[in-house]
């Protein structure tokens, strides 16, 4: 299993989007998407979020928060990711410039309105309406969302 980050960083009713539109071979080429990456060898979630957040924008994240998790399912026989989202709400630094794409800060409440994976638009459902910490499975044939199952953890529950 492939471990990875995504984070969606927030502030003034607005969330930092990543376009992906500049990388040929890329299974999110045209899908907006969160700031994040694969572990590289000995992180931790924490280190892998900051190290990708800083690659991909150029800030420092001071404030974040772990708000779920989810295991990505290819049909195609690749091997699954596992990834922890993130969302942040404070930061140090300017946001600059990604290799991978177009940054942009997206009003909040329009984010589904994008060109996201099915799941993702699920998934914003979810933090939009503070469901909780979720562990979640989506089951992907090349673009389309055949299966997915969530479970929803309270907190102090």
């Amino acid at each position: 299993m492939i471990l990875c980050t995504e984070c969606y960083i927030q502030e003034e009713g607005k969330t930092l989007m990543l376009y992906r539109n500049k990388k040929a071979a890329d299974i999110n080429k045209n899908k907006w998407i969160g700031l994040g990456g694969k572990f590289e060898a000995g992180e931790s979630p924490e280190e892998c979020l900051l190290r990708e957040v800083r690659e991909e924008a150029g800030v420092l994240l001071t404030g974040y928060r772990l708000r779920g998790t989810i295991t990505f399912v290819a049909g195609d026989g690749s091997e699954p990711l596992l990834i922890f989202v993130y969302t942040a709400d404070a930061y140090e630094g300017a946001v600059g410039t990604c290799e991978e794409g177009e940054l942009k800060w997206v009003d909040t409440d329009r984010i589904e309105e994008l060109n996201l994976w099915e799941g993702d638009r699920l998934f914003w459902s979810w933090l939009k309406a503070e469901s909780g910490f979720f562990s979640a499975k989506f089951t992907y044939c090349g673009d389309v969302l055949s299966e997915h199952q969530v479970r929803f953890y309270m907190e102090g529950k």
